[in-house]
């Protein structure tokens, strides 16, 4: 596999990544409003996954890549997981996004590892190393606001990063 190609990858599952993530949180916002419990928070983490996604829909652009095929599945995938969480009540809501983002962090940090040490893309390392901060923030954030008080947390926490798994392999080739 040629670097470009592994990197072609990388783009185009992180664009995905954060498209999804501006999906959830559109779900969740959409079933709290703006003024139920979290909403703020969930404002501000929307707002920076937007633009973070913006800098890899450019990206894409700029290189050529292609985008995943399916798009419009993670838009609606995104959307019914953010608010079928919000359903269940605000610390659910926080429980999947402490999900998403720990396997985004896990996901971001292998691909940190493989850019540093071929050294050959220093554009990506630095979006992926600045997003994956963020991503810690939120996961951060999500558990100080009761994440882990959600009844069955365990189980839906490792339902929701169990997905992510999968969403992650099959959008880097598709």
């Amino acid at each position: 596999m040629t670097a470009k190609k592994d990197r072609s990858e990388m783009i185009r599952v992180d664009q995905a990544g954060e498209f999804g993530a501006t999906r959830i949180y559109a779900g969740q916002l959409a079933v709290m409003g703006e003024r139920g419990p979290h909403s703020a928070e969930i404002r501000a983490m929307a707002e920076q996954e937007a633009g973070h996604r913006a800098e890899f829909d450019a990206l894409i652009a700029k290189r050529g890549v292609r985008p995943t095929l399916l798009q419009p599945f993670w838009n609606v995938a995104g959307y019914a997981l953010g608010a079928g969480t919000a359903l269940l009540g605000p610390k659910a809501a926080m429980a999947c996004t402490a999900a998403v983002e720990e396997e985004i962090d896990l996901h971001y940090s292998r691909q940190l590892d493989e850019l540093e040490a071929d050294g050959d893309d220093p554009e990506l390392a630095d979006m992926i190393h600045r997003f994956r901060e963020d991503e810690r923030e939120h996961r951060d954030a999500a558990i100080a606001h009761g994440a882990e008080e959600t009844p069955g947390f365990p189980l839906l926490y490792s339902a929701i990063r169990l997905g992510c798994k999968a969403a992650i392999r099959i959008s880097e080739k598709i």
